[in-house]
């Protein structure tokens, strides 16, 4: 019979994974891996997302592995921008090709009378013609040139759903602003294989990712990735004795990794801030084990940003924004005079970082 997890050891055991019970002393890039990657469609919020779980972060340790081509921004899980090892990105990004496939029939490729294989054709060409990066701007007018016809926004959408292309900096550098430039990948951080790829690839997802968000359910996993059909992997790997299953709070099937640590649920949870768009709630499908589902509603705003997040006994208690040079504070429930204290020590604390 699998063994039961209480709602507080689920809770207490993602946090510690996550590093938001306590901050490490470790590389950014060692915390990028732990977290798979962290959600980048704003370029400042990894930053933030690192602040949080690394003592003493320094977002200069960020530039420079961006700059040196070892870190990349590009779309990854759900065809959602990532900031991600460069090696790791070029599987990942393999093995996810059929979620970008699925958003292009769904939402593009109808409205084009263009052929895509032409239109990535074009593409290529433009890539293959220069050694600097294409503004975005540029490849949609060639794209539009060519197809005049054709909304420039769903040939664009082919592009980059078929072709693996990277944000270049200044973009994505901390406090730098630029315009949204490509390279390919193989140009940008040297040409190669995928380390693994076809079920390889997913049970190393499914690895990754339960190091990092475990235990967690099927669900999740589809969620997270935006893939389907990984619950036959998921239990080919529970049938070989590399993953554990176990019985949620309220009878979910969930699954771990072998040999990892379950947490205490009543491990002391410090007050944190995370970034606007953390993983950890965002994408997180398996989220009601860090809040209640009307408390998460309230944070949704009609043009799909996210605000910075305040959790508080290990839960969702709040949201933050940056005014100016002042992180403000939204209560999203009573917080406890000492939950206060706490939020707003971390808000001074950010506020110093954001700063910087």
């Amino acid at each position: 019979m699998a063994e039961t997890i209480d709602a507080g050891q689920w809770n207490r055991t993602l946090l510690a994974r996550q590093h938001l019970l306590d901050r490490v002393d470790e590389e950014a890039v060692e915390v990028l891996d732990r977290c798979v990657g962290l959600q980048s469609q704003d370029p400042q919020a990894p930053f933030v997302g690192l602040w949080s779980r690394i003592a003493g972060f320094d977002p200069a340790e960020v530039d420079e592995l961006l700059v040196d081509r070892e870190l990349v921004r590009m779309a990854l899980q759900r065809g959602t921008v990532f900031l991600m090892d460069g090696l790791d990105a070029r599987w990942i990004r393999t093995a996810v090709q059929p979620v970008l496939e699925a958003g292009l029939r769904q939402n593009h490729l109808r409205r084009l009378s263009a052929d895509p294989a032409q239109v990535v054709d074009v593409a290529l060409s433009a890539f293959g013609a220069t050694e600097e990066a294409l503004p975005s701007a540029r490849i949609r007018e060639l794209l539009a040139a060519q197809w005049p016809d054709d909304p420039a926004e769903a040939l664009t959408a082919v592009v980059r759903a078929r072709l693996p292309l990277v944000q270049v900096p200044p973009r994505g550098l901390w406090r730098h602003s630029g315009g949204l430039s490509y390279r390919l990948l193989d140009d940008w951080i040297g040409p190669g294989e995928p380390a693994v790829t076809g079920d390889e690839a997913g049970k190393d997802l499914i690895r990754m990712y339960l190091r990092g968000y475990g235990p967690a359910t099927a669900g999740a996993l589809g969620v997270w990735s935006g893939l389907t059909g990984l619950s036959g992997l998921l239990q080919e790997m529970a049938d070989d004795w590399e993953l554990v299953e176990l019985t949620g709070p309220d009878g979910q099937a969930l699954y771990d990794l072998d040999g990892l640590p379950i947490v205490d649920g009543a491990t002391p949870a410090p007050v944190r801030l995370i970034a606007p768009y953390d993983n950890v709630l965002v994408a997180n499908g398996d989220r009601d084990r860090l809040a209640d589902a009307a408390l998460y509603r309230a944070t949704v705003t009609p043009n799909g940003r996210s605000p910075g997040f305040v959790l508080a006994d290990g839960r969702l208690a709040g949201t933050w924004a940056r005014e100016a040079d002042r992180v403000v504070l939204t209560q999203l429930r009573d917080l406890s005079a000492a939950e206060r204290s706490a939020a707003e020590g971390e808000a001074r604390m950010l506020e110093d970082f954001l700063a910087r």
